[in-house]
């Protein structure tokens, strides 16, 4: 079952309650909430499932505000813990998401944010994280859903925004003060064969939005494809084994804001591609912008481990555009 959807017991984190009982803490949800949810979280990218959800539903929203050495995740992930003891979102340790479902409960009974330390310099000796750093988290028990549907309507309509995090007066200086979220990931495969329908499926598979324009759905040789919509969060992946049709595409995709373009093609083929495109007025600065040879895996041959060597490479790509490393 997805990691990102848990259910738990109120006995999981005893004796750190402050007198004060967890609520809905022993509901185990069923196998068709968590498919529910599943399918919902494929809808954005890892990085909303939480915001996504407390926007629509009642939950504490809590969210790594600092970082002391090395965690799995980055500074502003989050999880939404509903008072029916569901989480969505994920940060990657069963123990302490046990553990803020628990002080979610203190934090709707005290009405306000809650902000923790659990691992290096923790009053909670038995928290210990895999990677013995420490984790500033902030529990927020009724964040504004207005302001987090007005963020979840921005990132549906491409582009960044940000939520204001409610950190209490006594918050150390350094700390996340505002969550930036990203438009989902986009790719754009321009090509023929399977390797173009390889690299669609397996992005779906990863709740990646994933379009094929190529002679099977329309495009013609020498046109650019003026119906495709391309922003900076797209990624423009061209698969062909014919390279006269990459010479228009490839004039049209360095014209776009795409934060990747990635063409097919050995050596040879690169140079040769070079050449045409310095003939024709780029500069090797604008040309640099194509990425070749394509994918992470040397001489990838077969469809699917050229999907993956891709994808891989793309993903990368958009990870290093996060606003919070």
């Amino acid at each position: 079952m997805n990691e990102h959807v848990h259910a738990m017991k109120n006995n999981s984190a005893k004796g750190r309650t402050e007198g004060h009982e967890a609520t809905g803490l022993s509901r185990i949800l069923d196998d068709r909430h968590r498919i529910e949810l599943d399918e919902q979280e494929n809808l954005a990218g890892d990085d909303q499932h939480a915001l996504r959800h407390a926007a629509i539903a009642p939950a504490a929203l809590c969210t790594i505000v600092g970082i002391d050495g090395s965690f799995s995740r980055r500074c502003g992930a989050q999880l939404a813990i509903g008072q029916d003891g569901g989480i969505v979102g994920s940060l990657a340790d069963s123990c302490l998401e046990a553990e803020l479902a628990n002080q979610a409960s203190i934090a709707w009974s005290e009405g306000k944010a809650r902000l923790l330390r659990y691992g290096r310099g923790s009053p909670y000796i038995d928290i210990r994280l895999p990677c013995g750093g420490g984790l500033d988290v902030l529990i927020d028990p009724f964040p504004d859903q207005r302001s987090l549907q007005e963020a979840v309507d921005r990132i549906d309509a491409r582009a960044v925004t940000g939520i204001k995090l409610a950190l209490p007066e006594h918050a150390s200086p350094g700390l996340l003060t505002t969550r930036c979220y990203l438009p989902p990931l986009r790719i754009a495969i321009l090509g023929a064969g399977p390797e173009c329908w390889a690299l669609k499926k397996l992005a779906a598979a990863f709740g990646i939005d994933a379009i094929v324009l190529g002679p099977e759905t329309g495009l013609a040789l020498g046109r650019e494809p003026t119906s495709l919509r391309v922003d900076r969060w797209t990624a423009l992946v061209m698969l062909f084994h014919d390279h006269d049709w990459e010479d228009a595409l490839l004039k049209w995709a360095l014209q776009t804001p795409a934060f990747f373009i990635g063409a097919q093609g050995g050596a040879g083929v690169r140079e040769a591609r070079r050449r045409r495109l310095v003939e024709a007025g780029y500069g090797l600065g604008e040309i640099a912008r194509i990425n070749g040879p394509i994918g992470v895996i040397p001489h990838a041959r077969d469809p699917g481990v050229l999907a993956l060597s891709v994808l891989a490479q793309v993903v990368d790509a958009y990870q290093a555009l996060h606003p919070h490393p």
